[in-house]
């Protein structure tokens, strides 16, 4: 079963979409049996995909948090067939609190994830919240594989220095060897001269994980959300529904080689 995160510690870098939507083309053109788990506190993935996530009586937190709550009963069916939705909403800002006590805290996603596994998945993507503590310290515990969505500014590009940074950290302190940064995709792509120098950036420090295709924006994916529903059942001939099936379609093909600079610095 792969385990794919999809990590920024920065806002608005298009985490969620690019979850939602590989989630669903996985799905729809590969097939897969795909679930798609929300960590982040606005529940913006349950969201676009048609959930009122703020009257469902348990979500995410629920499932990590109390062991008598079972993956099945907070796994939601979507529109989509073969794709299911663990939400999120506020309940998980109190998460670090809850666990704190316990010395496998950062184990909890991982050890739930075993019923994903045999409940017959065979894609699992983590959507996590933009910060850097607890609950994304559980998904790196819990995934194989990072997806870094990267906006083309200047801050979000020094930010992904580091995250590959602590994902390689967290690899070596949980004895994950195979925990790496398997994809960096540009995000928020215009035609400029700055977002043309970050992007010769990214090349340089992960020259075999960066996507071909960065993402620019396109009014048909916000349009998508907004009705609850994927870009490939809104508008599949689109040119957003270009730009993410062949993101999509890269991250499915799996990680390379990775041969990244070791130093952060280098980046910025």
């Amino acid at each position: 079963m792969r385990r794919i995160a999809f990590i920024n510690e920065k806002g608005g870098t298009c985490k969620t979409t690019l979850a939602v939507n590989t989630a669903a083309w996985l799905a729809l053109r590969k097939q897969c049996r795909v679930l798609l788990v929300d960590l982040d506190t606005q529940g913006h993935a349950g969201k676009s995909l048609g959930l009122d996530v703020r009257t469902l009586p348990r979500n995410v937190f629920h499932l990590l948090t109390d062991p008598e709550v079972t993956l099945a009963s907070v796994a939601r069916p979507t529109g989509v067939a073969g794709l299911d939705v663990v939400p999120a909403y506020k309940e998980m800002a109190d998460f670090p609190v809850v666990v704190a006590q316990d010395p496998r805290r950062a184990h909890r996603l991982a050890d739930r994830m075993r019923e994903a596994e045999a409940a017959g998945y065979d894609v699992v993507l983590f959507d996590a919240p933009p910060s850097m503590g607890l609950t994304t310290r559980n998904i790196l515990v819990a995934a194989s594989e990072v997806v870094v969505p990267v906006a083309l500014t200047y801050l979000a590009l020094d930010g992904c220095a580091e995250l590959a940074e602590t994902v390689r950290q967290v690899g070596e302190s949980e004895g994950r060897p195979d925990l790496r940064v398997t994809k960096v995709v540009p995000t928020l792509y215009r035609k400029t001269a700055l977002a043309t120098a970050i992007l010769e950036r990214l090349k340089a420090y992960f020259p075999d994980a960066l996507a071909a295709t960065p993402l620019g924006y396109n009014v048909k994916v916000d349009e998508a959300q907004s009705h609850g529903k994927t870009v490939w059942e809104y508008a599949p001939r689109s040119p957003g529904a270009r730009m993410l099936a062949a993101i999509a379609a890269e991250i499915h093909g799996g990680p390379a080689p990775t041969k990244r600079k070791r130093a952060a610095r280098k980046v910025a």
